[in-house]
């Protein structure tokens, strides 16, 4: 059996983290890692270092320590759940994975901003992820600008194995199965 790396693409409340717990329960010997959950334990238990500006090398220190562990002591399904919004991060660390002979699956969430700012405004998620935002309607403008600014938020054909998308919640279900199906084909 060829392990899978699926990582999910999207903007925050696009429905990346529901879409990877529900693939977690369908498809066998996988687990989710998700950056959301290290960001809340280092602000909850380590909130004095967390450094206050550049990016957050304690956060992709620990997540990279929990990736490599699963790399080298499970043989699970890895569903890495986080915004993987820039290319060259996913070319990355889909590189790192190949290495590994994983078979990389991409999914793009691809939600309409105004249903997102709806999420946004009715959202009771934590804030407790935030290093620097203070709301989630700071999160979606900034990645809002930067998805503007920056033509490689969008997956490309050539950037996994296999690539999916996702514009509304009906097709959950239908990516899920076919992901399963890859699983079992392999």
């Amino acid at each position: 059996m060829t392990r899978l790396l699926i990582m999910t693409v999207g903007k925050t409340h696009s429905g990346k983290t529901t879409f990877a717990n529900m693939l977690e329960k369908e498809l066998k010997n996988s687990v989710v890692i998700d950056q959301d959950n290290h960001a809340e334990f280092i602000n909850t238990c380590y909130k004095s270092l967390v450094p206050q500006q550049g990016p957050n090398t304690l956060k992709y220190a620990i997540s990279q320590t929990i990736v490599d562990y699963s790399l080298e002591e499970s043989s699970f399904h890895l569903i890495v759940c986080n915004s993987n919004l820039s290319k060259s991060g996913r070319m990355q660390r889909i590189k790192q994975y190949k290495e590994k002979g994983l078979n990389s699956i991409l999914v793009h969430f691809d939600i309409p901003d105004c249903i997102l700012q709806s999420r946004v405004k009715h959202s009771d998620r934590s804030t407790a992820i935030f290093r620097i935002a203070t709301t989630f309607e700071e999160v979606l403008e900034r990645q809002q600008r930067e998805a503007f600014k920056e033509d490689d938020s969008i997956p490309d054909e050539g950037e996994a194995d296999h690539l999916f998308g996702i514009r509304d919640s009906e097709e959950i279900q239908c990516v899920i199965k076919e992901i399963v199906g890859i699983s079992q084909s392999k």
